[in-house]
């Protein structure tokens, strides 16, 4: 699953972007703009305006613009690409949460949240390393499920990091 070729099955009209489109591209003048939160239980991680969001749902990828419909979704571990006031993109590593839309404003709630690059590439290699020596051994359900959401965080962390190049 790529960033590319997001839509959006609420019907809402906004949502459906191609990497062929200038809105995609880069950022339109007459483009407008919504206040984007996304907190983690530490700290609030961004709290700001952008004129448009992509993130990874249960569901697919979606990509948010200002007047998006209502909306309520679960987000596992994957990407989080926000616009940022010059135009360009800065992309971060979601760990699972949860996404509310509405009133023009976009809230993300996740465990937590790295921009690609500040994530410590080696850390996050030996993270996946001991999660998968867990999973192997097996001790308990419990240490099972544990490594294989450790395991996950990792590899998202991983490809993030990865997308940057």
């Amino acid at each position: 699953m790529t960033l590319f070729g997001v839509i959006c099955y609420n019907h809402c009209g906004h949502c459906y972007i191609r990497r062929s489109d200038p809105l995609f591209l880069s950022r339109s003048p007459r483009q407008e703009g919504f206040h984007l939160t996304v907190i983690t239980p530490e700290k609030i991680f961004f709290d700001g305006e952008t004129t448009q969001i992509i993130v990874r749902t249960t569901e697919g990828d979606i990509g948010i613009l200002a007047n998006h419909t209502s909306l309520v979704a679960s987000l596992p571990s994957g990407p989080l690409k926000v616009m940022m006031e010059d135009g360009s993109y800065r992309l971060a590593a979601v760990s699972a949460g949860l996404i509310k839309v509405g009133g023009n404003k976009v809230s993300i709630f996740a465990d937590a949240v790295e921009w690609a690059d500040e994530i410590d590439i080696e850390w996050a290699n030996r993270s996946r390393e001991d999660a998968e020596r867990r999973i192997a051994a097996k001790e308990s359900q419990l240490d099972f499920d544990i490594a294989e959401l450790k395991l996950q965080r990792a590899l998202n962390r991983i490809h993030v990091h990865d997308m940057m190049r």
